[in-house]
């Protein structure tokens, strides 16, 4: 037979995983709030990033295509030149990739 204090403990304890429960559900609750909200900012802070970069380069833009255009004509002019600058620029790859590696 159980005594009267037994049950009281079981009736406890049930009380008690049942308020626990009640807690777990309402931090997942708060969790999933706080994560939509962080998306959220992060989504807005994206899309300001992008509508700022998007209205410094269009000013931009037409001035960067003149230099590319005139680098490309520097490139066709002078192919010597250009494959040198090319073989340079990947030994200095290479190097730094083999002293990555080295430490």
């Amino acid at each position: 037979m159980h005594s009267p204090f037994s049950r009281f403990r079981e009736d406890d304890l049930e009380a008690q995983v049942a308020h626990l429960s009640k807690e777990l559900s309402a931090l997942k609750k708060a969790l999933s709030r706080r994560g939509s909200d962080a998306y959220d900012d992060a989504r807005d802070t994206a899309a300001d990033f992008y509508s700022d970069l998007r209205d410094r380069f269009s000013d931009a833009l037409p001035m960067m295509r003149k230099h590319g255009r005139a680098a490309g004509e520097a490139a066709r002019d002078h192919p010597a030149t250009t494959a040198v600058v090319g073989l340079v620029v990947v030994g200095l790859l290479v190097a730094m990739l083999a002293r990555r590696s080295g430490e």
